[in-house]
């Protein structure tokens, strides 16, 4: 098993330093036009991690390289370069042929797929890739768009353009059971009333379940769902805080 991984973790440092190499030049296809609306954006959705391209760590050019075990949360901004003929149909460092013409890009460290909106930050022009592959490796480079992309763009014929690129979650929206907000409990069944009330000229739907304590203590609470996203979710805590209700609780049935 050990020397498995000893000839996987060669292969994979062959194949990203032949995907790095500076051999031969690269460049734009020769094509006259290329009909950009054509060509969407990538759609993000929820893949296994690639069998290829994601070992803990990997060294390139004397600089070690570390994986990341997640791409929640990545937010950068750097810049972003491209690249086309010269790896068109060679391997990815997840194995798939590289099509200059998709929506795909290269990472140093997001795990392998990873899909990323990228910005322009000089014309606001934004679009969604799958990173697929390993690079750029080059200093202040944090991403590798396909030539497509980098087209799309607007940075093909200044090889460089100052980005920010997202990570964007592929994890489900849905809530495995149906979820309420929790707006109050009231032992007053007018106070409940009232806070029913509040929520309506909010335009926040809302209901008044009872609960019974005991022989003598019962409280009205006050809350809003059933919901069934976590979107949802998050929709109503954020109307909540804009009408001052910042203890609002969450809890499944």
């Amino acid at each position: 098993m050990r020397i498995f991984g000893l000839i996987f973790v060669v292969s994979l440092v062959a194949a990203i330093v032949s995907c790095s190499s500076t051999g031969s030049r690269d460049g734009a296809p020769n094509v006259k036009s290329i009909d950009l609306d054509a060509i969407p954006d990538a759609v993000p959705k929820n893949e296994p991690l690639s069998r290829s391209g994601n070992p803990a760590k990997y060294t390139i050019r004397g600089k070690t390289y570390h994986v990341r075990k997640s791409s929640e949360g990545y937010k950068k901004r750097g810049k972003a370069s491209w690249y086309g003929t010269k790896f068109h149909g060679r391997k990815t460092s997840s194995g798939v042929p590289y099509d200059m013409f998709k929506m795909t890009a290269a990472h140093k460290t997001l795990p392998l797929p990873t899909y990323v909106e990228v910005v322009n930050l000089d014309n606001n022009k934004r679009i969604i890739v799958k990173v697929n592959d390993r690079g750029p490796f080059y200093s202040g480079r944090i991403i590798d768009l396909s030539y497509v992309a980098a087209l799309k763009l607007d940075i093909v014929k200044s090889g460089t353009g100052n980005v920010e690129v997202r990570a964007l979650s592929t994890e489900s929206n849905s809530l495995d059971r149906p979820t309420f907000v929790q707006v109050g409990a009231f032992s007053d069944k007018d106070n409940a009333h009232r806070m029913k009330l509040m929520l309506a000229r909010a335009e926040i739907d809302s209901e008044i379940e009872k609960v019974i304590i005991n022989a003598r203590k019962q409280i009205y609470r006050v809350r809003v769902g059933p919901l069934g996203e976590k979107n949802a979710v998050n929709d109503v805590l954020d109307d909540l805080e804009s009408i001052g209700i910042e203890d609002a609780k969450v809890f499944s049935d």
